[in-house]
């Protein structure tokens, strides 16, 4: 595909590219569509992304809802059909503003405000349209031959909550029809995986407009939640870590000396007590902190590797609140340990691998990002580089491919985060190992040295699941809801067919749940077929136990899995093959 760049030029684009320019035209031309259709439309940023495309909008007093969708793409369609040229030309700064005003683009001036006075001010043209904007695109409008739009939703300028909410459209758009028809297979299979729906079926969580961003999870849930923490518990304890726990509500003091007040009080919950300011934990580490503090520390001691469950709570604004994946308190699987400078690259080794290790449990494939110093950060630039370096390092031991993200690090300082993709292909970023030398020093944490002199320690933050709830929700999506059998709320479900076989059907359940089995019995006076449909499709249990009047007879068992294969088996041996299955959490 060849594309008109800024400068002129028409060239073949990288194959590696072509998405992303395809993706850019297609904002560019739902943006004449839109203004076509209304005409007092403003418009502000309108990227490509990973996964599409939006255009954030100012439509004055008219809202849009997903039902305006079908006619916005109707009038692309058209737009395609003229296939319009695309052009482009540059302009000094005061003829750009002048344009933009002309067009009634008030977003636009601004954001010429924005840019440095050396910028270059580029705009590419189709038909009666102008957008501002650096390119690629497209050559012509009927180049763009596979698009859909999938959604509507609010985004503030800038975004930032003192600004106007806009109107964001979103949209996706690929090179062809095929990848486009995948890409919303994929789409439709997500919605019928959502952890929401799920979550209400198989009765896990629920949401409450008395606790907007504060989930419930109900028995069910529960055993979920606790199995994921005996699991951590387990493979924490081998690989040498402590667990502590601190306290929820902490000094606003603290929160200043950690820098957490100067770089995320808006995001935090405080209150006051005796007449003093206090604030309910966004993080775990300080407290982490103040554990290490409370006692002297030989060299001998470290590495200290001590783990938390905690509790935290931040604040989101509503509109982004979405069932487990954007709460206002959820669970973190914190780890900080405190390490010597000889230590820290076998540490972070160390780390990696167990991260590693629970990633392969659940069948993730992942990729690493080494996320670099941002603007708002604290600490030397001495520090920075050898934090960096120190986790460039322990990456090329171990062999692993990354990429850089500049300026995303933390601001204490850099990290390398985990990249989940799960079986739809989609992306979540949940795993997080953070080099820190700045709260050391703001506490003043110290260790006594072989040559006893006072050394400071390095302090790693690190989680595996992140959080727990957004990594319950990844994992019902992840496994459409049928969890391996370790984790699966019921694990056995049986299924008498008539009132003769159910006292054999609770003999058999006592059996079950004698050998640690979850087990329920579906006594219910329903059909059979009506019982299997739920238990395979609502309750999604990884066995069903369906016994008749024959198996009752001679005391056994039919066996049927997710497979839908009926297998005749003993008791016993149903029993010692799915104790297996759940102690080697296969």
């Amino acid at each position: 595909m060849k594309a008109l760049y800024n400068d002129g030029t028409v060239a073949e684009l990288p194959e590696e590219e072509v998405t992303h320019v395809v993706r850019h035209s297609a904002a560019h031309i739902m943006a004449q569509a839109i203004k076509r259709l209304y005409s007092q439309a403003d418009f502000a940023y309108g990227p490509a992304t990973d996964n599409g495309f939006y255009y954030d909008v100012d439509l004055g007093d008219t809202k849009l809802s997903e039902e305006d969708l079908p006619a916005i793409e109707a009038e692309m369609k058209k737009i395609v059909k003229e296939n319009l040229k695309f052009t482009t030309f540059e302009l000094p700064r005061e003829e750009a503003v002048a344009l933009m005003e002309e067009r009634g683009e008030k977003y636009k001036v601004e954001h010429i405000g924005d840019l440095p006075e050396d910028a270059r001010i580029t705009f590419y043209q189709q038909g009666d349209y102008i957008d501002m904007c650096v390119g690629p695109h497209i050559c012509y409008t009927k180049a763009l031959k596979a698009f859909a739009l999938t959604a509507v939703s609010g985004a503030y300028w800038k975004g930032d909550k003192a600004n106007k909410m806009l109107t964001r459209i979103n949209g996706t758009a690929f090179a062809t029809k095929e990848e486009l028809e995948e890409h919303m297979r994929v789409l439709e299979e997500a919605k019928k995986r959502d952890h929401r729906k799920i979550g209400r079926e198989m009765d896990l969580f629920m949401m409450r407009d008395e606790a907007p961003g504060f989930p419930f999870f109900l028995p069910n849930g529960m055993i979920l939640k606790n199995e994921l923490l005996s699991y951590w518990r387990e493979i924490h304890h081998a690989a040498g870590y402590v667990e502590i726990s601190t306290p929820q509500i902490m000094s606003a003091e603290l929160w200043h000396t950690s820098g957490h007040w100067d770089h995320y009080k808006d995001n935090m919950y405080s209150t006051q007590i005796d007449g003093e300011e206090y604030c309910i934990k966004p993080m775990n580490c300080p407290g982490g902190v103040l554990v290490y503090k409370s006692k002297p520390h030989s060299y001998r001691e470290l590495p200290i590797r001590a783990g938390e469950i905690g509790l935290v709570h931040r604040h989101e604004m509503r509109g982004a609140l979405h069932g487990l994946f954007r709460v206002r308190c959820f669970n973190q699987d914190d780890a900080h340990l405190f390490v010597r400078p000889d230590q820290l690259t076998d540490e972070i080794v160390g780390v990696v691998n167990l991260i590693d290790s629970v990633y392969q449990k659940f069948g993730f494939t992942y990729h690493l990002e080494l996320s670099t110093r941002p603007e708002d950060s604290m600490g030397s630039d001495e520090d920075w580089a050898a934090a960096e370096a120190g986790l460039r390092e322990a990456l090329e031991r171990l062999g692993k491919d990354y990429v850089v993200n500049e300026g995303d690090g933390a601001f204490y300082g850099p990290k390398i985060d985990f990249h989940l993709e799960d079986s739809l292909g989609r992306t979540w970023q949940c795993g997080t190992v953070q080099l820190d030398f700045q709260m050391p020093l703001n506490f003043d944490l110290e260790y006594t040295d072989h040559d006893g002199a006072k050394k400071r320690p390095i302090m790693l933050h690190r989680v595996a699941f992140g959080s727990i709830e957004r990594f319950i929700g990844i994992l019902i999506e992840h496994f459409a809801g049928k969890f391996p059998t370790w984790l699966a709320p019921c694990q056995v479900k049986v299924l008498p067919v008539s009132e003769k076989s159910r006292a054999y059907a609770h003999e058999v359940a006592d059996k079950l749940e004698a050998a640690g089995v979850r087990v329920v019995v579906d006594d219910r006076d329903e059909k059979i077929g009506y019982k299997i449909r739920e238990a395979r499709g609502v309750d999604r249990v990884p066995y069903m136990l369906i016994l008749g009047e024959q198996e009752a007879e001679a005391g056994n068992i039919s066996v049927r899995d997710r497979s839908n294969e009926t297998v005749p088996m003993a008791v016993e041996e149903f029993i010692a093959q799915i104790t297996k299955e759940i102690a080697e959490r296969a």
